[in-house]
């Protein structure tokens, strides 16, 4: 009975070594793109829609944008997956130093608050909103006869939203002017 010893055969050899190659690839592989970022994320990964940074950006100015790139970067490009992360609590990773996005944005909000300023030219809320007359006859606030429920009528509502409006308009201009013979006495 020694003859009954198990041996190798080609189909068992083929197997061995095909199962190999696939293990070593993965493993070299692997290693490859944790070290480097790999050549397959250097050409997919690091450009970065500049639209979708400054989306996020400017919902989440607290963030830097090289953290909103590098977390991009990670998941695609899925918008709502990085605000999805945020929106939780998770946060996002900082990116290792070897990560130089190819894509430069000017630091967030820089651009975008001067263009507020100037799309009003220098006018008032009083102003825009011919609030003069109101603020002539006196800031004194009319009771409100009704109270405020909505109401079924589209021009009823849109009269009481403007009329509520006008009234914090009013009463924001009262405070500072309060605030401001305050600071002066």
């Amino acid at each position: 009975m020694p003859d009954d010893e198990p041996s190798l055969n080609i189909p068992s050899l083929l197997t061995l070594a095909v199962v190999s190659f696939f293990v070593i690839r993965w493993f070299f592989k692997r290693d490859g793109e944790s070290g480097t970022s790999g050549s397959r994320g250097r050409t997919r990964g690091n450009i970065v829609d500049p639209a979708q940074v400054e989306q996020i950006s400017q919902m989440f100015p607290q963030l830097s944008t090289r953290d909103i790139m590098w977390d991009l970067q990670r998941n695609g490009g899925n918008v709502a997956a990085t605000t999805e992360r945020i929106l939780t609590g998770r946060g996002l990773d900082t990116p290792p130093p070897s990560f130089q996005p190819l894509v430069a944005i000017p630091p967030t909000g820089v651009p975008a608050q001067p263009a507020p300023a100037t799309k009003s030219d220098g006018q008032d809320l009083i102003t825009r909103y011919n609030l003069a007359g109101k603020v002539v006859e006196g800031s004194e606030a009319e009771p409100a006869g009704k109270p405020s429920g909505w109401s079924q009528n589209k021009e009823e509502r849109q009269r009481l939203l403007q009329k509520r409006r006008d009234d914090m308009i009013l009463a924001a201009r009262r405070k500072m002017m309060q605030k401001e013979q305050g600071g002066a006495q």
